[in-house]
């Protein structure tokens, strides 16, 4: 069946990809951390500096987020490459 591709045979190892989704789900599960931090932040307490502390929470979530999308496109471009050829 590998006669049969119109891409290139597997280019990583099977070692590479499973340090690409180690890194992704690592990266997941920091950013799930981060969504409950920022969501206990939301207290009765309504004051200026409660709000600030969730503030700063948000843009550690969304640093988090844009880690777990970048670990994730990292590990699908290597998988699209290996499958696909491209």
């Amino acid at each position: 069946m590998a006669a049969d591709r119109n891409y290139p045979a597997l280019a990583m190892s099977n070692e590479a990809f499973d340090q690409l989704r180690t890194a992704y789900k690592k990266a997941t599960d920091e950013w799930v951390a981060a969504i409950r931090a920022e969501e206990e932040l939301a207290t009765p307490d309504h004051s200026m500096i409660a709000m600030e502390r969730w503030d700063d929470a948000h843009f550690k979530e969304d640093d988090a987020q844009s880690r777990a999308k970048q670990a994730r496109d990292a590990y699908k471009d290597a998988l699209r490459k290996a499958n696909y050829g491209i």
